[in-house]
């Protein structure tokens, strides 16, 4: 059986990516200051769920932004997410990428407290005196600890990307985050990841870079 294949130049690939998505949604508009987000969800997942189940705080999308102008740093929940942002980027706003999730004092904490290591390591990014993304991909227990840290005061998050992906107090802690009153970024639902997360980073820094030129 022959199979036709799209001729696509390498550097043309996310170019045609993106308007295969614009395509695939129809007449359906989207907000936007929310666009460029929600089609880097869908190109980095070819998940169209992206477009129903992103749900943004009020002008969210500006808030972080400005924090990112700021030099706000982002805090992540695995090394995945860390390794999937482009540093490079950040780093032209003076910010930079932190995860502490594999840190000997997390583990130690972790382990004396009965807590898992993300909910250690929130903690441990509560310490650090500079505005902080928060951008979970993977532990609710994660985006649990950020509730319960705003609720007692210790933690003001510039924004709080809530994308774990599963089934075990997924649902839950996402619902707890837009309970709050942080800007967020959060979908709905057991969809995310790591991936979602970065992606979403990404697409605010591409955002800034192109207001900048």
């Amino acid at each position: 059986m022959k199979i036709e294949l799209e001729n696509v130049e390498p550097r043309d690939i996310e170019r045609r990516s993106f308007e295969i998505i614009t395509q695939e949604l129809g007449e359906r508009k989207l907000d936007p200051e929310k666009e460029l987000i929600i089609k880097r969800c869908i190109h980095t997942s070819a998940d169209f769920d992206y477009a129903d189940t992103l749900c943004f705080s009020e002008d969210v999308v500006k808030k972080a932004l400005d924090a990112l102008r700021q030099g706000a740093c982002i805090v992540t929940d695995t090394q995945m997410g860390r390794s999937g942002i482009n540093k490079r980027a950040l780093a032209r706003y003076g910010g930079e990428v932190y995860c502490f999730i594999s840190d000997e004092d997390v583990a130690e904490t972790a382990k004396k407290n009965g807590t898992t290591r993300a909910t250690a390591s929130m903690d441990k990014a509560a310490s650090l005196q500079k505005p902080l993304i928060f951008a979970i991909g993977n532990a609710p227990t994660a985006l649990v600890r950020l509730y319960e840290l705003i609720e007692e005061g210790k933690i003001n998050p510039a924004l709080i990307i809530g994308v774990p992906v599963g089934f075990v107090n997924v649902v839950q802690s996402k619902e707890l985050i837009m309970k709050t009153d942080a800007p967020y970024i959060v979908a709905k639902g057991r969809k995310g990841g790591s991936n979602i997360a970065a992606c979403i980073c990404n697409a605010l820094l591409y955002m800034l870079d192109d207001r900048r030129e």
